[in-house]
């Protein structure tokens, strides 16, 4: 009588219990009570009647006798019901149903995007590495190192288009020749003197000379150094989209100089021809005349002819300065035309203002 009264209240107890909350059964005989602790730390009691998967159900500590002896529920054995109810196992993630390799692409291709800048960086540096190494010489883009939330540059910076565009002056290994060309007189004369008499011959000649004045365009590492001030871009305005940026370039180079020595000049026999002659007033006669002989060689008037050439090509304001002034503007077409221009372009800007400044060098007769 007295085991039935504790069944009958155990029986109502776990019956109130189950109005508001689900039923459990965990594994055992039936009759047995289990205390079941759930998932969310909730104590349940129980009586062991369905069988359930060994993954669902954990033996925790308490008295493990049966449900028949003791008589308050600390004496039950605990079950720890790992899984809800009905052998349903975790709920899985959305991103489960998607493999593994295509996740890890999704994440390194947004943290390229997010770091394009780093990236571009290092691949050029490295292709840039390669192609030096195996002696090609091929222009690529310069891109500044740059995290993300430092402020964007969509080109090359200032710091960077400076050397380069420097870089390619320093390259030119050939001098600038500012060539023209210049006409003049100059008499040839011979004199002997028989006896008492004079006697005498001269020719005057009209010559076409050619000259050149040559700039140094490269004069050395030392002379573009930046504490000189001899090479100065300032880059006005950075591309934007399909905009090319501007910049302006100053330049310092020496002064045209001026031929050295009578083989920098030439005389162009073609247009040399003589236009006048003069002779003592015995030369018709039988005394001058056999001794004096009017015909020059060739050899000697051109000669004479270079030689006043380069006189004037070096001292007569008249043919310097149109000499200087082809030199200088000779220098200024391959700088800027060859060199400047082809390497802005090709880092997407284009030259607002192009100056070459003349300045004193030693050894310059300019």
């Amino acid at each position: 009588m007295f085991r039935f009264i504790i069944w009958l209240t155990r029986r109502l107890r776990s019956g109130g219990r189950s109005a508001g909350q689900p039923s459990y059964a965990a594994q055992g005989g039936s009759g047995e009570y289990v205390t079941v602790r759930l998932p969310d730390g909730q104590l349940v009691e129980a009586q062991r009647a369905e069988p359930v998967s060994t993954g669902q159900l954990s033996t925790g500590g308490g008295n493990t006798g049966s449900g028949n002896t003791g008589s308050g529920p600390a004496q039950n054995p605990t079950v720890v019901l790992l899984v809800p109810p009905g052998g349903q196992g975790p709920r899985r993630r959305w991103y489960s149903v998607i493999p593994r390799w295509v996740r890890w692409t999704a994440l390194i291709v947004i943290i390229g995007l997010f770091f394009r800048r780093i990236a571009a960086w290092a691949a050029l540096a490295v292709l840039s590495g390669l192609l030096h190494l195996f002696g090609a010489n091929v222009h690529l883009p310069g891109v500044s190192f740059g995290w993300p939330w430092s402020a964007s540059g969509t080109t090359t910076s200032s710091t960077l288009v400076g050397p380069l565009v420097l870089q390619k002056v320093e390259g030119i290994d050939k001098p600038a020749l500012g060539t023209t060309t210049f006409n003049f007189l100059f008499t040839h004369e011979v004199s002997k003197s028989m006896g008492i008499l004079p006697c005498w011959y001269s020719a005057t000649f009209y010559a076409v000379g050619k000259a050149s004045a040559t700039v140094d365009l490269n004069p050395g590492a030392s002379w573009w150094k930046a504490s000189t001030g001899h090479y100065v871009l300032r880059v006005l305005s950075k591309p934007s989209g399909t905009t090319p940026g501007e910049v302006a370039i100053t330049m310092s180079l020496p002064d045209p100089q001026l031929p050295q020595s009578v083989h920098d000049v030439s005389i162009d026999n073609t247009l040399s021809k003589p236009v006048s002659s003069d002779h003592s007033w015995t030369y018709p006669g039988l005394a001058c005349g056999a001794l004096i002989q009017p015909q020059f060689a060739q050899s000697v008037l051109y000669s004479e002819a270079q030689t006043e050439a380069f006189k004037q090509a070096t001292t007569v304001q008249s043919v310097t300065q149109p000499l200087i002034a082809a030199a200088e503007k000779e220098a200024n077409t391959i700088i800027e035309d060859n060199f400047v221009t082809p390497t802005l372009n090709s880092l997407n800007y284009k030259v607002e203002q192009f100056t070459i400044k003349w300045v004193p060098a030693s050894g310059s007769n300019g």
